[in-house]
């Protein structure tokens, strides 16, 4: 049984027929003294960086806020109330489906979900680096001396240590990644490979993109009959598809809650420029860049590129071109408030087939111009700003949390150094003790507490969750985990991924609550008249009604149109608009 378009193609290629012939490039054919010694080095070249980026990813270890969020659905899923983040209410709030599952089989055996984050983050970071090396050498084949030259792009950029823990999914995005494309390289045509590449969107619903282009790669290289190519497709869709029809059915929306919040869809190009400016000019990407391109132009100059087939060009090309995609959707949708964060993934992607280049002269000394830059980078370089919240909106999200927590390696975030959130976890845990009716602590602090537990917003939503009990409700005006905040529209002059704010109006009226002396009875009404009517009730349903059959599939058929709902913050005018 052979490709309908390539007759003598090998067996191999048949999605897993057979196993390809021995070409491992880390014993390549050849004898003698010198074949050991080139072994040996080659195995350093994608061993050493993986080291190093997990030493310099330990030494700044440390937790985000967002890995927060993570921490609080898993510990719901653990206690039995399914993965929310509040109990009764069906919200997605972990945009990294994957990342929250295995969070969830490392509580189930016993280990401390916040140190699965942190740690198990940094061991995947060190593996994508050691696959995406090992997938370097397989492209250049028999090569017998190869230098390093993308992995020290990458070692030199602190975001990049920064992000080697966190706790958030980054460090599954980069293992994720490099090894798809190791399997890209290595089986193009085994339904396993397929598999691997379909999980894009379960690790980061954007890394979606990774996953057409390496599909289509992998068509390019293998062309199967149109049997084996819907085979492929079978393998490389079927958890996700069948994920996105639970995420309908369940939380009733297309996309993780976090996507309708930073409206996902939506184009902010200048402000994505800004950050895709904020990430590149303090570390003079430029120079880097200048020595990779001179490599690339050598290779291609020397043959082994050139005139090559496509069974060579498809796997250099495949992730240059998913990582210029993943950059332009960043830029796009106006990048994000952490510094560099949202084009890590990419950078990765268009660095893979120079990871580790030939030590050609031009390669050796492109490599020697790059390591020169990167000891630079890695001692002096750095945001205007550390420590703190630029004036565009984007963070130094890790200096941040070191120095609201007084501490080098925030971990376990105790905020010894901001009294405003000690001051608002003590009310909260207040609330909860005594059945305090309602605490205001300004725009962005509500807490209410009663017999049946403590309902309390908080723009800083993990350590909301954090301080809140499972049992109680823990808001956001955001909209990261509360739906009715994320559906509303944006407001003005707000930073990348904060530009929503739920007045507390709404907060009452929906929690049924007696009003600050502040807010406006006429305001509360109109919001309690505008939450019954129309797409508001239909959503309230979505989510908080009881999960039968019925309400599966409504969710089901409602997803696209809900999904895509939006309502002013003005309640006056809300209610103007949904109830006629």
């Amino acid at each position: 049984m052979t490709s309908t378009h390539s007759p003598a193609r090998p067996s191999y290629f048949l999605y897993g027929r057979s196993r390809p012939p021995s070409s491992s490039v880390l014993s390549p054919p050849g004898s003698g003294p010198g074949t050991a010694w080139a072994g040996r080095l080659r195995v350093a070249v994608w061993a050493v960086p993986a080291l190093l980026v997990a030493y310099a990813g330990f030494r700044r270890r440390w937790m985000s806020d967002d890995a927060y969020i993570y921490v609080r659905t898993v510990r719901q899923v653990l206690a039995g109330n399914g993965p929310v983040f509040n109990a009764g209410e069906r919200v997605e709030s972990s945009t990294g489906t994957l990342w929250q599952w295995l969070l969830v089989a490392a509580g189930a055996a016993g280990v401390d979900p916040a140190s699965a984050a942190v740690y198990g983050g940094l061991l995947l970071t060190a593996a994508g680096f050691a696959l995406a090396g090992i997938g370097a050498l397989r492209t250049y084949g028999g090569v017998r001396v190869a230098v390093p030259l993308g992995s020290l792009v990458l070692l030199g950029l602190p975001p990049v240590w920064d992000f080697a823990t966190s706790g958030l999914e980054t460090g599954l995005a980069t293992c994720w990644i490099a090894g798809a494309w190791l399997a890209l390289t290595a089986r193009p045509g085994s339904l396993g490979t397929s598999a691997v590449i379909g999980l894009g969107p379960l690790v980061r619903p954007d890394l979606g993109l990774v996953t057409v282009v390496f599909l289509a790669a992998q068509w390019l290289l293998v062309r199967p009959s149109w049997r084996r190519a819907f085979a492929g497709a079978g393998a490389a869709g079927a958890l996700p598809v069948a994920y996105e029809v639970f995420r309908a059915g369940y939380y009733g929306h297309l996309v993780p809650l976090p996507a309708v919040t930073k409206e996902a869809s939506q184009s902010l190009w200048g402000r994505g420029l800004v950050y895709l400016g904020d990430f590149a000019q303090p570390y003079l990407l430029w120079v880097p860049a200048v020595f990779v391109a001179a490599a690339v132009l050598s290779l291609c100059g020397r043959g082994r590129l050139r005139g090559a087939g496509v069974a060579r060009v498809v796997p250099v090309l495949a992730p240059v071109v998913a990582g210029a995609l993943c950059w332009l959707y960043v830029v796009k949708v106006g990048g994000d408030f952490m510094h560099g964060r949202m084009l890590l993934p990419g950078l990765l992607l268009m660095l893979l087939p120079v990871f580790v280049v030939p030590a050609t002269r031009v390669g050796t000394l492109a490599a020697v111009g790059v390591g020169v830059w990167a000891v630079v980078c890695a001692g002096w370089l750095r945001m205007p700003y550390g420590g703190q919240i630029g004036p565009a909106g984007i963070a130094d999200e890790r200096g941040v949390y070191v120095r609201h927590n007084a501490d080098p390696h925030p971990v376990r975030h105790t905020f010894a150094g901001a009294p405003h959130h000690l001051r608002y976890a003590r009310q909260v845990a207040e609330a909860g003790r005594s059945g305090a009716a309602v605490l205001v602590l300004g725009k962005d602090g509500w807490v209410r507490g009663s017999s049946g537990g403590v309902t309390a917003s908080y723009v800083v939503l993990g350590l909301n969750g954090s301080v809140v009990p499972l049992d109680g409700a823990a808001l956001d005006p955001i909209g990261l985990a509360y739906p009715l905040a994320a559906h509303s529209e944006r407001v003005g002059a707000g930073r990348v991924g904060h530009d929503k704010h739920l007045p507390v109006a709404w907060l009452v009226a929906d929690r049924g609550v007696r009003a600050p002396s502040w807010v406006r009875p006429a305001e509360v009404a109109a919001a309690r008249r505008a939450l019954r009517c129309g797409a508001l009730a239909e959503l309230d349903g979505a989510v908080r009604g009881r999960l039968t059959v019925g309400r599966f599939l409504r969710n089901v058929a409602g997803a696209w149109e809900r999904t895509s709902f939006r309502f002013p913050n003005d309640a006056g005018r809300a209610a103007g608009e949904l109830c006629g």
